[in-house]
């Protein structure tokens, strides 16, 4: 004979109290007394029963997932913040539903449609392009589930986000490289509208003002984080008469790309340039040369805004616009050194 599935009641009857504490230290806990919680979970396990999730989303008339936006799953980059999501969210029992929002058939309005087909209690960007479809259903009052911004963000409103103090970085490359020695820095950006662009650029160059230095348009380099973005700032810095001995890269993959494509030509880093990145994704530190680089602690910033995300679904509350802004680091390795006839001057911050 099939044996039944245990039920509340079951619970109830091994831990010696009513099945109505048995859903309170279910479902909410905090309001049961520790000692209480400790024997109702300890005679769940004992009974082998499991929360019928899809039953207490419906009661509370939530589908138990987050839809998280990422504007490019290949890029290793939004490993570390999408695990960051998984654990705050599998820990509150929510699900996670990732959508690559740079696919060729992820059009605007199919986004929009896609966001409210799925019912989600709640969204994460990591986008800070999200099409305007989707940021005005969010704050239009209709039901739309409420939008949180991680890494990146969008000025095209006023919503929550969690991200890296991303001037300071740029402060912090520009201090290391002039510490060095270096007096001619370039940098390769990512896209002119971006807000990590805007961010990194602002404190390279508030940094190279707050040393007495200048900076040469002719040393700035356009980009879009990638790695053949790299790979063409460094033919156009091969062509230069008169070379940065320095680059501030505004992401890792970016700093990859330019070293490996002056590989190919016979340049070496550090030797005749040196290269900070920024991000300090995991082959960072295996790199040849190991890169020079910020890191922004990727996993910390995806655990926080889904932590904002669901203190906002616990409490039915309005979703207040809060920014949480992140430190971060500069972890020197091998690809920066002092430029050629000069010695080193230790001044690191």
């Amino acid at each position: 004979m099939e044996q039944k599935a245990p039920r509340i009641t079951d619970v109830a009857r091994l831990a010696g109290v009513s099945t109505a504490t048995v859903s309170r230290a279910l479902s909410k806990p905090e309001t049961v007394a520790e000692s209480t919680r400790n024997l109702v979970l300890a005679a769940a396990e004992k009974s082998g029963y499991r929360v019928n999730l899809s039953a207490r989303n419906l009661r509370r008339q939530r589908t138990g997932a987050i839809v998280v936006l990422v504007p490019n799953l290949g890029n290793p980059f939004f490993s570390e913040i999408l695990a960051g999501i998984e654990t705050a969210l599998s820990k509150a029992d929510f699900n996670m539903l990732v959508v690559d929002t740079r696919q060729a058939h992820m059009k605007p309005q199919l986004v929009s449609e896609y966001l409210h087909a799925t019912r989600a209690d709640g969204i994460i960007g990591l986008d800070g392009s999200l099409p305007d479809p989707v940021l005005s259903a969010a704050t239009s009052g209709s039901g739309s589930p409420p939008i949180i911004f991680a890494c990146e963000w969008t000025p095209r409103g006023q919503f929550p986000s969690v991200r890296a103090n991303n001037t300071r970085g740029g402060e912090l490359a520009i201090a290391h490289l002039a510490g060095l020695g270096h007096r001619g820095i370039g940098m390769i950006c990512g896209p002119e509208e971006n807000v990590l662009t805007r961010g990194r650029s602002a404190g390279a160059l508030a940094g190279l003002a707050a040393l007495g230095l200048t900076f040469d348009p002719r040393h700035l380099f356009p980009g879009d984080f990638s790695l053949d973005a790299g790979a063409r700032a460094a033919l156009a810095w091969l062509d230069l008469k008169q070379r940065p001995t320095a680059l501030f890269c505004h992401s890792d993959q970016m700093a990859f790309g330019f070293i490996s494509e002056l590989a190919r030509h016979g340049v070496a880093v550090p030797d005749d340039v040196s290269v900070v990145g920024f991000d300090d994704i995991a082959i960072a530190r295996r790199y040849i040369p190991a890169l020079t680089t910020l890191h922004q602690p990727r996993y910390r910033i995806g655990y926080a805004a889904a932590e904002m995300l669901l203190g906002h679904i616990r409490s039915a509350s309005s979703l207040a616009v809060e920014t949480k802004i992140l430190e971060v680091e500069l972890i020197v390795r091998d690809s920066t050194a002092a430029p050629r006839g000069c010695a080193k001057r230790a001044v690191d911050p």
